[in-house]
């Protein structure tokens, strides 16, 4: 699979979080965040700095999901990436 132009395949990382004080973050918490964590899958063709394998932090509210091979994958632009590990 190889995205076209500054479009990213990502696999969303299902993560638990904890706070500060111990209390850990149920599914329904996490949906209030912004950001995302995934794992990069393919960088499109004018993808430069963020490469396959790279842990990122994106945001949420943009991009899209579809079915790849029957297994889910999101579909962002290079500019909602705002960290990568």
């Amino acid at each position: 699979m190889k995205p076209i132009g500054k479009n990213i395949v990502v696999k969303d990382i299902d993560e638990e979080v904890k706070t500060d004080s111990g209390l850990i973050l149920s599914g329904e918490d996490m949906k209030g965040m912004r950001y995302r964590k995934a794992i990069v899958i393919a960088a499109g063709t004018e993808v430069g700095y963020i490469k396959t394998d790279d842990v990122i932090h994106y945001d949420k509210s943009h991009g899209f999901t579809m079915l790849i091979e029957d297994k889910p994958f999101t579909i962002i632009q290079e500019r909602d990436v705002v960290v990568v590990l």
